[in-house]
């Protein structure tokens, strides 16, 4: 077999395969390959601008490649939430234009200033009166006026256990004292917002029904007409373990309660802002395997937690669907269970559930795993030399 090196011609960098299976037929890849489909990506991007009952941002933290970013910006993303100064960075050199939302509430001083001062940056979040008086010195300071700034108070709701990531956990305050902060930014003159965040993974809608409710019990309370409600992400996509809702069973019942939770009152501008929903579907990750143990049923691939399958360790239902290819055909039958390994010298470095794949399976064989667009690159390390991929772009997942 004829193995080219990872460090492939430059001309690749623009080239489309049809399939992912073109790239380990034709290629054979001796590292992992991130393969992107900007076709899937923008039909997320299309489902969520088309059905979502307002705003679309991208949650950067999930996917900040410079591909998914330019692909985003040309569907026609005009927004990217943002948690730190260096992803306000990466968007504005692909999107100088686009809108800043900083909805990490945990910022020092400095960030505070060149969110401010550099990247014009005029939406923030809080769930702490310390982190609004911050803002308040450093945007006065600076000979501003705070009526042009959005305020996004953060507020949380004990875990549905319907997510696989609670956020209550680390960020948001309770209704009451969330009231409380959002009557202290009318006062302080700045524009209003409610933000929550139901859980990352999130299979249920209610969810959002008992956040959006909770809001307008909020803002009544505050006395506060807000101008938006920001419903954050948490939207699920399909993994092997489970198939996932439908997305617009979220966007009903959000614009439902919506109206109704604000009826007879003023009704705030809707938002969200997912990452994992928008592009997990647009990339899968080609593994080869490296060696096999038949008596044992254990393969060992090019790639493990330490690189893109990392999130597979966190819960049950991120596990990824894995297929096997061989001559550039997928090839599932006769399927029995193996313990998967990742590269490294560490024995932590596996999935944490087998995985059923072909008894036959051999080295020099390929694993797509699926759904893999956000958290697989996003997190991965250099952990005993391993971890690097490279993105190769394909017409279809």
């Amino acid at each position: 077999m004829n193995v080219l090196p990872l460090n492939l011609p430059l001309n690749y960098d623009n080239f489309t395969f049809k399939t992912p299976r073109q790239i380990a037929h034709s290629l054979h890849p001796e590292q992992p390959v991130q393969c992107f489909s900007a076709n899937a990506l923008r039909k997320q991007i299309d489902l969520f601008k088309n059905h979502f009952p307002g705003d679309v941002a991208y949650a950067v933290k999930a996917n900040s490649s410079s591909l998914v970013l330019k692909t985003a910006a040309l569907a026609g993303l005009e927004t990217f939430d943002v948690a730190s100064i260096h992803e306000m960075e990466q968007v504005r050199t692909i999107a100088p234009q686009a809108r800043l939302h900083y909805h990490n509430p945990v910022r020092s001083c400095s960030e505070i200033r060149q969110a401010w001062q550099t990247f014009k940056c005029t939406r923030y979040s809080v769930d702490d009166l310390s982190q609004l008086k911050k803002l308040i010195e450093i945007i006065t300071a600076s000979g501003n006026t705070t009526k042009n700034v959005e305020i996004a108070v953060r507020f949380r709701l004990p875990s549905s256990g319907k997510a696989v990531h609670d956020f209550s956990e680390k960020f948001g305050l309770c209704p009451d004292a969330a009231s409380h902060l959002l009557s202290q930014v009318k006062l302080c003159g700045f524009t209003p917002v409610l933000t929550f965040h139901p859980g990352s993974q999130c299979l249920d809608p209610l969810s959002w029904k008992q956040h959006i409710t909770t809001a307008a019990q909020i803002a009544a309370k505050a006395d506060v007409k807000l101008a938006r409600l920001n419903v954050g992400g948490g939207f699920p996509v399909s993994y092997a373990s489970h198939h996932a809702p439908e997305l617009q069973q979220f966007f009903h019942m959000i614009a439902k309660t919506t109206c109704s939770a604000f009826a007879g009152t003023h009704k705030p501008e809707l938002e969200c802002e997912p990452g994992r929903a928008i592009v997990a579907p647009s990339k899968s990750v080609l593994t080869r395997v490296k060696m096999v143990r038949e008596a044992s049923h254990e393969v060992y691939l090019n790639d493990g937690i330490y690189g893109n399958l990392m999130e597979s360790t966190q819960a049950n239902d991120l596990q990824p669907e894995a297929k096997l290819i061989r001559h550039g055909d997928y090839h599932m039958s006769n399927l029995r269970p193996f313990t998967i390994y990742g590269p490294t010298c560490d024995p932590l470095d596996r999935l944490p559930s087998q995985v059923m794949l072909p008894a036959d399976i051999s080295e020099d064989d390929y694993l797509e795993f699926q759904n893999l667009g956000a958290y697989g690159c996003a997190t991965s390390t250099r952990f005993n030399g391993y971890g690097h991929s490279q993105i190769l772009q394909v017409e279809t997942l």
